[in-house]
């Protein structure tokens, strides 16, 4: 019996019942350990894990990022594995989809489906490949950091198997795509196309951009999304047709960038975008080749991120609508995310820090999670889908930035809420930020898989790019 079916094997003995009143105490790592392996194996499909098997039921990009690295530490050829599956639907331009689509999963299982995106014919300019169907958007680009935390579990069977030498050409590939193809504002950074490119999709931040979207007639799409999950949780109808539309509109332009009138700078996705640019110099080092040129871009993107989206005065980021002009100064999880890059200048970490622990957030304070929107916020729900809720991901993005620039008190303190709450939720895909009840789907692959990864964290081992074994 290998290790993963010895850990599945063993029965879950604690239950725990969640007091938001109590300090974060020490969780049964044990039954933490054998809750997220359990997921994981659940999630698996044979070559990918979904995020969830009735909500979503095919492949996820950034998802499957997440996965890798949690992944990792249970079996490292899985962990390679997952990452192989999503690269090979990569497209000819060098994009990777936000979704692989199974085959096997019925057109109804979820919306919108293949025959919306029509990715091989619509998708033909621009090389969406031709034997699998995906979507034609794009999700974050954490998958070079997922490749190199995944190489550094076994390097052994990475060298032996040739990883990072197969996956290191498509990487670059994306990131040639996102940094010639995307950089719509003109500054240098990366702007999304849609909101669910970014994957935060129902943020406050996209409400003024997509104001000027007409969404497509209710009657033309069906939300597979309600039949498992509650309304109240879930985007509205309005922002759905909004969603739907933009979808539509891009992929009749044959999914050509800068055709559409939704382009966002967003600080979270530039941020994972400058990560996996030096988790990318990593893996070319590790390859023989030269890395000066990818951490002197890196450093680059940094300098156009603080330039273009800080506002010292609130401290912290912001999107910038590069069609309506100016910054969207709704304060969101996304404009806290650049804290986990090593050259952000030291007095943006200290401002990003105090707003963190300050009244819009709560961390360490009001709320045991880091909530997705500001508490004060006129939009604020603590349960309507990244409106509020507390999402592991991002808590995940956060305790590395944390532990990177020497808070190692929040970082610990934050670790131990995230490990606390997994397993009270069920390994919920999102919790309420106050009282850790679960929101969403439970048994969520990227909240299991983070959740390992930080019960393997080693302090000792955090370098100056962020790097963990």
């Amino acid at each position: 019996m290998d290790r993963t079916a010895q850990l599945i094997a063993r029965p879950v003995e604690y239950t725990a019942v969640y007091d938001p009143a109590a300090p974060p105490g020490p969780p049964h790592l044990g039954a933490v350990r054998r809750g997220a392996v359990r997921v994981l194996e659940d999630n698996w499909t044979g070559s990918s894990t979904v995020p969830s098997r009735r909500l979503y039921p095919h492949q996820w990009s950034w998802d499957s990022a997440f996965v890798a690295i949690g992944l990792r530490h249970v079996s490292p050829l899985r962990a390679q594995t997952e990452l192989e599956t999503l690269l090979a639907a990569q497209w000819g331009d060098g994009r990777i989809p936000h979704i692989v689509f199974n085959p096997s999963v019925p057109l109804d299982a979820y919306f919108p489906s293949p025959d919306f995106w029509r990715s091989s014919t619509a998708g033909r300019a621009a090389g969406a490949p031709r034997t699998v169907q995906t979507s034609g958007i794009v999700q974050p680009p954490v998958h070079a950091l997922a490749a190199w935390l995944v190489h550094r579990a076994d390097p052994g069977l990475s060298r032996a198997r040739g990883f990072l030498a197969r996956v290191y050409p498509r990487l670059a590939a994306w990131h040639r795509y996102l940094l010639h193809r995307r950089d719509l504002g003109g500054g240098g950074l990366v702007s999304v196309v849609h909101p669910w490119e970014q994957g935060m999709d129902n943020a406050p931040s996209w409400d003024a951009p997509l104001a000027r979207v007409a969404p497509a007639p209710a009657r033309s799409f069906r939300r597979a999304d309600l039949d498992h999950g509650a309304a109240e949780d879930r985007p509205t109808d309005l922002d759905y047709g909004r969603y739907v539309r933009l979808a539509a509109d891009y992929r009749d332009a044959g999914y050509a960038d800068g055709s559409g009138g939704f382009a966002v700078e967003d600080p979270s996705f530039n941020a994972l975008l400058i990560a996996s640019e030096h988790a990318l110099a990593r893996i070319a080092r590790e390859l023989g080749a030269t890395a000066t040129a990818r951490h002197a871009r890196a450093q680059r993107l940094t300098a156009a991120l603080v330039e273009r989206l800080w506002d010292p005065t609130e401290g912290m980021f912001f999107c910038r609508d590069v069609h309506g002009g100016g910054l969207v100064r709704e304060r969101g999880v996304s404009g806290l995310v650049p804290l986990l890059l090593p050259d952000l200048p030291r007095e943006v970490v200290a401002a990003v820090v105090r707003t963190l622990r300050g009244p819009h957030f709560g961390v360490g304070t009001t709320t045991r999670l880091v909530p997705s929107y500001d508490l004060l916020g006129e939009a604020f729900d603590p349960h309507r889908y990244w409106r509020g809720p507390a999402w592991f991901n991002t808590a995940w993005l956060l305790e590395r930035g944390l532990r990177l620039h020497g808070h190692l008190a929040d970082a610990d303190a934050l670790r131990a809420a995230v490990l606390d709450t997994a397993l009270t939720s069920d390994f919920a895909e999102y919790v309420d930020p106050y009282t850790g009840e679960a929101c969403g789907a439970t048994g969520f692959s990227w909240t299991a898989a983070l959740t390992l990864d930080l019960l393997h964290q080693n302090d000792t081992t955090t370098d100056k790019g962020g790097d963990r074994g």
